[in-house]
């Protein structure tokens, strides 16, 4: 419904400014149609962040709306009373961040220990066939496994700390920049390998300018959702036993069924998820500069 009601303005909006120019009248009432051209322009940045926000807007009007009822606002909440609380944790009371230094810090260590021993064993093992056919089923095996129920495990290791939680999140991490890097070094092209070992390249050479850079591509592809899943680790590990987090404060919110209180959390560290994405992202285009953009190579 919503967008049919966007389509009969826009095409109400083009009639008029068609009578317009057929009338004569003056160009500052024209050019009252260059912004609606903007709006509705594909691949225009405007357009998409109006887009962007209508939908955001939507689904909290909506959201606030059918929260009305109280058997809608007790399973979803309200958003005004999520707002509140993610108000009071940040402005009036405070206490919000020394749970949230927490889980950061969890989530970053985990993200960087992970993120390097992945690369650093799918090198190896993309390096080592011999290696990876023994190590093969092992590998497998381990991926196969829920690393959750490890949490236990590395409690009784690392104690309630936030080690336990570090290395629950560093066995989600590890895999997908494992696989993407073991992946890349295997995918590179065995003659652009017999060029650079024409050319004179020794082991080490090729390390760092073939097999390196087509590992890279491969890696920044595997941060972004490593991002994601080191939170998952660390929130994880926080929920099954902590005293301390975010994931901790959703915990108790939970057990006195403060929905408001879970959503604020939710919302918290879907903020930081992003801000950390987007560090990625910024890092990637920098570290990627030789690498050819999207329908570059078509051109070429």
């Amino acid at each position: 419904m919503f967008f049919q009601v966007v389509v009969v303005i826009f095409n109400l909006s083009r009639e008029l400014s068609e009578n317009w120019i057929r009338l004569g009248l003056p160009l500052s009432l024209r050019m009252m149609r260059q912004p609606m051209r903007t709006l509705f322009k594909p691949n225009s940045k405007l357009s998409l962040r109006i887009w962007q926000v209508t939908i955001l807007v939507v689904l909290v009007g909506t959201w606030q709306i059918a929260s009305q009822d109280k058997k809608v606002a007790f399973f979803f909440g309200k958003p005004l009373g999520v707002w509140h609380r993610i108000w009071d944790w940040f402005v009036v009371n405070g206490d919000i961040y020394s749970h949230l230094a927490i889980t950061l810090t969890e989530t970053i260590l985990a993200f960087f220990i992970g993120t390097g021993s992945g690369l650093a064993v799918g090198l190896w093992l993309g390096l080592s066939p011999m290696a990876s056919k023994i190590l093969d089923p092992y590998i497998k095996a381990a991926n196969s496994m829920p690393r959750v129920i490890l949490a236990p495990i590395f409690a009784m290791w690392f104690g309630l700390g936030i080690w336990s939680k570090v290395a629950l999140a560093v066995t989600l991490v590890f895999f997908i920049v494992f696989f993407n890097v073991y992946q890349g070094v295997r995918e590179v092209s065995p003659t652009l390998l017999d060029n650079a070992r024409m050319l004179g390249a020794d082991r080490r050479q090729l390390l760092r300018q073939v097999y390196l850079p087509s590992a890279t591509s491969w890696v920044f592809s595997s941060l972004h959702t490593s991002v994601g899943l080191a939170f998952v680790g660390a929130v994880v590990g926080e929920y099954l036993g902590s005293a301390s987090g975010v994931g901790y404060l959703i915990l108790q919110a939970e057990g006195s069924l403060d929905v408001d209180t879970v959503f604020a959390g939710i919302f918290v560290l879907t903020a930081c998820a992003v801000v950390l994405d987007t560090l990625v992202g910024i890092i990637e285009k920098r570290l990627m500069k030789w690498q050819p953009k999207s329908g570059e190579t078509e051109k070429l």
